[in-house]
């Protein structure tokens, strides 16, 4: 009986000690449920529109040495074409804006890391970046043109250009595009680089060239603080829209700023920026298809 009652004692202490482990598995495994959950509540609560209207605000990340888009004034104000757009947009969609000027080159790790809730300083729509991030409609095509100080420059395709001195600045997007062109080494010698655009302008202004290749929003920006002087070539290296990039998957904060640009397009409020920036509506609203 003795032996019995040992071996019954044995398997009763080998049973409890299964039933203890087990139940401490079901807790911890109840846990890590209970815990995912609430994670996917909190992202669900904290993501897209909705964690912009619980902040309260709309953070912009922006290159703030981006003229005319986003750039200091005198008084070290942000000021620019992309500055009154996105406070208009604010105002449209009743949320206050938030300017953060960031690293640009970091751009994609701080929206992701939600330091800012959206890209919007001249952001060219590239594919790789509507891979990467919630796109809204293309707002403007900043093209590389060809600008004149009178409309008798006769300029259709690049092979013109042969016939004209040019001036650009050094290390710029649009002697890029012109070293990429096919007709570069029939039109190379004639361009003049210059430290900056606005040497460049004063060249054209003081005819040691005859035209230059700049940014259209830049060239156009330069050209309604003279005035509307310069003319715009028909010809140009082709297209480059810009587009404000959200985090990806938040579809619904891209399509909330489509709704408010589409708003100031339609009233008017879109052209009135354009032309105190640009001394024109240069404005678009497009999609990708």
């Amino acid at each position: 009986m003795k032996i019995k009652t040992k071996a019954f004692k044995r398997t009763t202490s080998i049973l409890l000690i299964l039933v203890m482990t087990l139940g401490i598995f079901a807790l911890a495994g109840c846990g890590g449920t209970d815990d995912n959950n609430g994670d996917d509540a909190a992202d669900g609560e904290t993501s897209g529109w909705a964690y912009i209207e619980n902040n309260g605000e709309l953070v912009v990340g922006l290159d703030d040495t981006f003229a005319p888009m986003g750039f200091r004034d005198e008084n070290n104000e942000l000021v620019g074409f992309d500055i009154d757009l996105a406070n208009a947009v604010g105002e449209q969609l009743g949320v206050k804006i938030t300017f953060r000027p960031i690293d640009w080159d970091a751009k994609e790790m701080e929206l992701e890391s939600k330091n800012v809730d959206c890209l919007w300083n001249g952001m060219s729509a590239t594919e790789e970046r509507q891979e990467k991030m919630s796109l809204t409609n293309k707002y403007l095509n900043n093209r590389i043109v060809v600008m004149s100080l009178g409309s008798d420059v006769n300029i259709t395709s690049a092979e013109d250009l042969a016939n004209y001195s040019i001036g650009t600045q050094v290390d710029s997007a649009a002697l890029e595009v012109m070293q990429a062109s096919d007709n570069w080494d029939a039109f190379a010698e004639n361009v003049n680089e210059f430290p900056t655009y606005d040497e460049a302008l004063m060249a054209l202004q003081g005819k040691r060239v005859d035209v230059i290749v700049v940014d259209e929003v830049l060239g156009e920006y330069k050209n309604a603080q003279l005035g509307g002087t310069l003319f715009v070539c028909d010809f140009d290296f082709g297209d480059d829209f810009y587009a404000i990039g959200c985090r990806k998957g938040e579809t619904d904060v891209a399509d909330k700023i489509n709704e408010a640009i589409k708003a100031l397009i339609d009233n008017g409020k879109a052209a009135e920026i354009s032309e105190k920036w640009f001394g024109k509506d240069i404005v678009i609203f497009e999609d990708y298809e």
